[in-house]
């Protein structure tokens, strides 16, 4: 089985500082927003849909030239899934966030903050990559 999701580092600056959004997944885990793209979705199109459905946030700015992936494996009901997932950039300006019932909770935290709370080793790997793109 193959599953194919994009999602956004999403980030905001304010009086200089650039500060990442993270979610605390039921799970357990925090990770950036993302999803399954829909049947005739395009990748960017999945990517604000799923922001504002898990965090209320509508406003994003995409910042070109900037996309990575990354892909594993899961178990899914006993069966193997392979995942592929597209990750942009995407700047707001809003930092209210209004969580999904997905998520138990959220946090903006600066770059060594949030690179200390991400819980796996390929989202903190994207983080490093969004982190020198903006630097």
């Amino acid at each position: 089985m193959r599953e194919i999701s994009a999602g956004a580092i999403v980030f905001r600056e304010e009086k200089g500082k650039i500060f990442y959004l993270l979610l605390h997944y039921e799970e357990g885990h925090w990770d950036f927003p993302k999803g399954n793209i829909d049947e005739g979705e395009e990748e960017k199109e999945t990517v604000k849909r799923e922001i504002k459905e898990e965090t209320g946030i509508t406003k994003i700015n995409f910042i070109e030239s900037f996309m990575e992936k990354i892909s594993y494996f899961y178990k899914m009901k006993g069966e193997t899934v392979y995942k592929e997932v597209f990750f942009y950039l995407a700047e707001t300006e809003e930092s209210n966030v209004k969580l999904s019932f997905e998520h138990i909770g959220y946090k903006w935290l600066n770059y060594d903050e949030a690179f200390k709370e991400l819980t796996y080793k390929n989202a903190k790997e994207i983080l490093k990559k969004a982190n020198s793109f903006l630097n």
